[in-house]
């Protein structure tokens, strides 16, 4: 064993080997589309970050919105009642984005 797991006992191992089998069940039993929407919206909010920080990191915001974007775009209509909420917010912070890059070049 490394030495990280050396601080464990069998008992412990079981509980945490239980508590990740817990955990995957309730992942498994999520509607798909809500999981799918969970991590598109973490992209949207992964790009919001880059916009917005000090200064904008626009390369790394145009690619985390770039993969939201394919999320969105590419199951267009599969994502169940929140589709069109993240349609809506993937016009917006691409309207953002061109808004930040614009105030960028006029500095």
């Amino acid at each position: 064993m490394s030495d990280e797991t050396d601080d464990f006992n069998e008992d412990e191992f079981r509980a945490i080997d239980s508590e990740l089998h817990e955990a995957r069940a309730r992942v498994a039993a999520a509607p798909v589309e809500t999981v799918v929407t969970n991590h598109a919206v973490g992209l949207y909010e992964l790009g919001a970050i880059h916009l917005s920080s000090d200064p904008p990191n626009l390369s790394a915001a145009a690619l985390a919105i770039d993969a939201f974007a394919c999320i969105v775009e590419g199951l267009r209509g599969r994502l169940g009642e929140e589709s069109a909420t993240l349609e809506a917010a993937l016009a917006n912070i691409r309207m953002a984005f061109v808004q930040v890059k614009q105030t960028i070049a006029d500095q």
